[in-house]
């Protein structure tokens, strides 16, 4: 009878499904759309993984990390951040690679009501309010205090700052008229569509660059590492270029 017993256990624990496996990827605001796509073309291949995406600027999801959120694959929008997550031993660092860049542009709601054309209308008396993202702790807010800092402008301009949490937060700002002017990075301003209009792109000593990595707490290394690989094959590489990513 226990052998019977046993048999039957044996056969009803085979029978059963796999269970799926759960990966939450945080990444950054601006890789949205682009990384959707990316994980709709991943789970294809892996259909067993089921993949929640997190996504908000790169600071604040450093912050959710350190206080413990469950995360597997981190990617940011700049060095900085990802430098950050690897001092304090959140990432795996030998997992650690860059799989994009992007670049930083000057552009206004579709209307342009203020008639900014260039960098320097920005000093001019029509225009009240200029969205960035916040310096503290969104990567576009980094990359634009450090280029208009450069061009010697950033005091300047600093009194019509709209501090925004994300750059997406800044392309909604541009897309519902509320500001005059704003820095977003390319790749956003084309999911703008006729919604806003790139006036000019911003100079930078350094590419905006995106790195991504396994996190040291994962709790699926295996699938982590797999999608990471997967973001900078071939195939992955030509989702992001069809979002407006370059090369990195």
């Amino acid at each position: 009878m226990k052998k019977i017993l046993l048999s039957l256990a044996i056969a009803l624990l085979t029978a059963l499904p796999a269970q799926a496996a759960d990966l939450t990827v945080s990444a950054a605001a601006s890789l949205t759309d682009a990384f959707n796509a990316v994980k709709a073309e991943f789970t294809k291949t892996h259909p067993g993984v089921n993949v929640t995406m997190n996504f908000a600027a790169s600071g604040a999801l450093l912050s959710q990390m350190e206080k413990g959120a469950p995360v597997d694959v981190f990617a940011s929008a700049d060095q900085k951040t990802m430098d950050m997550a690897v001092e304090k031993k959140l990432i795996d660092a030998p997992t650690r690679v860059n799989f994009a860049q992007n670049s930083l542009t000057l552009t206004v709601p579709a209307a342009n009501p203020a008639k900014v054309k260039d960098l320097a209308s920005l000093k001019g008396a029509s225009v009240k309010r200029v969205a960035i993202g916040n310096p503290d702790s969104v990567p576009v807010g980094r990359y634009t205090k450090a280029a208009l800092t450069k061009m010697g402008e950033w005091d300047a301009l600093a009194p019509k700052f709209v501090m925004a949490e994300s750059v997406r937060q800044v392309l909604d700002y541009l897309a519902r008229g509320e500001v005059d002017a704003g820095f977003v990075y390319g790749t956003d301003a084309k999911q703008g569509g006729d919604k806003v209009t790139i006036v000019a792109e911003i100079p930078l000593e350094k590419p905006v660059s995106y790195p991504i990595a396994v996190l040291s707490a994962s709790a699926d290394k295996k699938n982590a590492a797999a999608f990471v690989a997967f973001v900078v094959s071939p195939e992955g590489q030509a989702i992001l270029a069809k979002y407006g990513f370059k090369k990195p």
